[in-house]
């Protein structure tokens, strides 16, 4: 999901100058960062600790919902404090809004204007006035951050209140400490609830407090962030708070309250809260309230948290944290995550230093989700024997860029993830599209699962049984996707029925056997088509005859909504939505774009977007078919038609950044033969849209597809999902090496004749930075535009990308253009 399903239309502004925002973290956050890279840069050392080149405060801003908290790669805990406004993540940079309490869970990048998560809040105060005094409501109790004082790095997060109370966390994958620092003098008090989430979805629970033990367990049920609201998921968690018999309690509790009706009441001693769903409406907060003996400075507090239960909460607690003391949880982290980030090391003495801070800062936030819950399943998933991952959020976000990151360092990982899919359809029939909260979540454009289990089959198909794939059980999941109808397909498969009847998805069709919202007919038609290619693909490795010719035609059934007599600027040929009588239905190809006068116009999942589109415009969807990209050419006119339609399309502002389905588009030049546009697309596309302050990325992250996408940016490449293709551009960095630790593999790419000028919005004259030859290990290619992963990153080595500033000299592939079917492409799989 894009920011567009908020914030559909965001201002894009430029360069690596910080930006003028609300607020913005301790100045000590950067000026470390810096530091760091300065140290690494003159240093020859191979201890380097990359930790310290991440800024994740990058997206904090600008509708951006990157959560800072402490977490570990694909870590279920993610400890952050919530803020009240607009704060989908929990936490956000403008100092205007107030600090609600810290809690062990969120998602980073979801785009849900709901919020996720934010169970298990608690807020340290103090209450001269004694136990009764404690304002105990999120209304009462919220005060706002000591400003310039909001610190974090990967494991760590840290903020202070304005009274001087400072609340600091570290993580592992199901639990982690809480560490508050309370002014001298003072007596800790601290208020946990039970009810309050992000989304305020409380649908029952309990709370019980062992005093003998200093241990409160929750557990309850809530709703989901972004999927419908009749289903509930169940979450646990344990506090324990005598950090080993360091700390005595003092009195205890429990309160309710409700703020628009006016009161709050607390009972001292009481051990016990099981309330149910408050059917008139609202919430009725509620929790714990609790104190320490003597006037303590720091209290410490360990919290384990499970989606099966309060035991199991505990237990994890117990096995993961046990006695370890902050510092030595900070370490286990910090190691967890240099691990994940020294899979792509770079040249750091001639790197610029904020392409440095921004590849860092990327490859974080591409491993903070989706989270694993293995072993902590629910519902239909429950007690399965295989892995489960989370906050899937969503296939449609992550098929294009974040698996195909993954798979070029971590195949073990992707592996454990495509079995999580493959297990969505042995549970429920079908791959899931979006789980969000252990629930299945809204439908975007199909079944993206197929692409992405599609990628992991064509790229590791020699390993796949060594890693726990079927790749015959991975078949049947795709195909289940592809021909069995749902009975209702808002949150699972496609309406695949009309589909296949007409050739496209149908705009007023009348569907007698399944149910779904009927919108977004031109994006579902072209998202299916690519589904379709995905299916193909792996039909084409197992060598299914039939299949392969099936899926190939109906992988081109985008063509079907293309009509040749719209008419946009003077440019002929667009996207439509199409009745089942196989007449157009006009949608005016600026709907929906950053150009559209109508602010009021829906353009996402609501029922009464009419565009065809989902949070794009025909202007922007009318390029999007990556698998035929050369018959897009043919259909608009040819290649210096299609050229000047895509300059048109970036300069006139169609363009956005943020959206998904405009990944490919600024490479669209490398299928009309003119890749030196491309290298000059991008840099603009980077430096318009990206840099390192909070407000850093185009929107909302997306579960890290807008980290990856800039990743693959700044090494100067870009995948083509469900293939081994790779489109080669310029890399923003002189030299990189990716380790792939399962294949046992290091591939190393030069940029010969790298120029650091080169590396901002505009490429100044003279300034080598056009891709003249691509040479893999002593082999010079045919082309410069593109390779293939079974040559590359399969087998490892060398690859040198030689640059130059002789610009039209090597404005064209050489032997060969990106594939395409319709011109013979992607005939075989390596």
């Amino acid at each position: 999901m894009t920011a567009l399903l908020a914030f559909w239309v965001l201002v894009a502004t430029s360069c690596w100058s910080l930006r003028s925002v609300s607020a913005q973290p301790s100045p000590e956050v950067q000026k470390r960062i810096s530091a760091a890279i300065a140290k690494a840069a003159h240093e020859s050392s191979n201890n380097i600790d990359y930790t310290e080149f991440v800024n994740v405060f990058i997206g904090t801003d600008n509708f951006g919902d990157v959560c800072p908290g402490a977490s570990v790669p694909f870590g279920m805990v993610k400890f952050s404090t919530d803020l009240t406004g607009y704060a989908p993540a929990g936490y956000v940079t403008d100092p205007t809004q107030k600090i609600r309490g810290l809690s062990p869970m969120h998602d980073s990048g979801t785009g849900s204007s709901l919020g996720t998560y934010g169970n298990f809040e608690i807020m340290p105060m103090v209450c001269p006035g004694g136990f009764n005094s404690c304002p105990l409501t999120l209304a009462s109790r919220e005060r706002y951050r000591k400003n310039n004082t909001d610190d974090a790095y990967p494991g760590y997060f840290s903020q202070t209140l304005d009274n001087g109370i400072q609340m600091e966390a570290t993580s592992t994958r199901r639990a982690g400490l809480e560490r508050f620092t309370f002014p001298k003098g003072s007596k800790p008090y601290f208020v946990l609830d039970l009810a309050n989430d992000l989304p305020a979805s409380f649908a029952g629970g309990r709370l019980d407090i062992d005093p003998e033990q200093g241990r409160i367990t929750i557990g309850g049920l809530w709703g989901s962030s972004f999927g419908p609201t009749l289903y509930n998921y169940q979450a646990f968690a344990c506090y324990d708070l005598l950090d080993g018999g360091k700390q005595q309690l003092d009195e205890y509790g429990v309160w309710t309250g409700m703020t628009s009706e006016d009161f709050q009441t607390a009972g001292l001693g009481l051990t016990n809260l099981n309330l149910s769903r408050n059917l008139i409406g609202g919430v009725y907060e509620s929790g714990a309230l609790f104190s320490f003996a003597g006037t303590p400075e720091q209290i410490n507090i360990r919290v384990g948290i499970s989606f099966v239960s309060a035991d199991q909460a505990c237990a994890n607690a117990e096995s993961e944290v046990g006695d370890a003391s902050f510092e030595d949880i900070m370490a286990q982290s910090k190691a967890l995550w240099n691990e994940k980030l020294s899979k792509v090391e770079i040249d750091l003495k001639n790197t610029p230093a904020n392409v440095t801070e921004l590849l860092y800062s990327s490859l974080y936030r591409a491993s903070l989700t989706p989270n694993n819950a293995t072993e902590e399943t629910q519902g239909p998933f429950a007690n399965t024997t295989h892995p489960y991952f989370d906050s899937l959020y969503c296939s449609w976000d992550t098929f294009r860029t974040f698996y195909p990151l993954m798979a070029l360092h971590s195949p073990a990982e992707f592996a454990q993830i495509v079995d999580s899919y493959i297990d969505g359809w042995r549970k429920l029939g079908w791959m899931p599209e979006c789980r969000a909260n252990n629930l299945p979540g809204w439908t975007q454009g199909g079944s993206s699962g197929d692409v992405i289990v599609g990628h992991f089959a064509i790229t590791y198909h020699n390993e796949a049984a060594a890693l726990g794939i079927d790749l015959d059980e991975l078949y049947s999941a795709m195909l289940a996707d592809a021909e069995i109808n749902p009975p209702e397909w808002n949150t699972l498969g496609r309406q695949i029925n009309v589909y296949k009847q007409y050739g496209y998805v149908p705009f007023g069709v009348l569907d007698t056997s399944s149910t779904g919202r009927q919108t977004r007919e031109g994006s579902r038609t072209l998202e299916y088509a690519f589904e379709d290619f995905a299916v193909r693909q792996v039909a084409l490795l197992l060598n299914k005859t039939d299949d392969v010719a099936t899926y190939t035609n109906r992988s081109l059934f985008y063509r079907n909504i293309w009509d040749p007599s719209v008419t946009s600027d003077g440019y002929h040929g667009f996207m439509q939505k199409r009745a089942p009588n196989g007449t157009f239905v006009y949608t005016n190809p600026i709907d929906c774009s950053p150009n559209d006068n109508d602010t009021n116009r829906d353009c996402s999942l609501q029922g009464d977007n009419v565009v065809g589109f989902y949070e794009s415009s025909s202007w922007e969807y009318s390029w999007f078919a990556p698998h035929d990209t050369a018959h897009l050419v043919q259909l608009m006119g040819g290649n210096d038609t299609f050229v000047k339609r895509l300059d048109h399309f970036f300069d006139v502002g169609y363009y956005l950044a943020g959206n998904e389905p405009s990944f490919q588009t600024p490479i669209g030049y490398h299928y009309a033969n003119r890749p030196t546009k491309s290298v000059d697309r991008v840099r603009d596309v980077v430096f318009t849209n990206f840099d390192i302050t909070p407000a850093g990325l185009p929107g909302n992250d997306d579960q890290a597809a807008m980290a990856t996408v800039l990743t693959f940016h700044l090494l100067g490449l870009y995948p083509v999902p469900s293939t081994s293709q790779f489109l080669v551009l310029s890399p923003m960095v002189p030299q990189y090496t990716i380790h792939n630790s399962y294949l046992n593999v290091s591939t190393t790419v030069t940029t010969k004749g790298f120029d650091a000028r080169s590396v901002q919005k505009t490429i100044p004259k003279g300034a080598a930075a056009y891709v003249k030859s691509v040479t893999v290990n002593g082999v010079v290619q045919p082309t410069r535009c593109h390779f293939d992963f079974y040559d590359v990153f399969r087998v490892g080595g060398e690859v040198v990308i030689e640059v130059t500033a002789d610009k039209d000299s090597v404005d064209s592939c050489g032997a060969s253009v990106p594939e395409s079917v319709s011109t013979g492409g992607f005939a075989q799989v390596r």
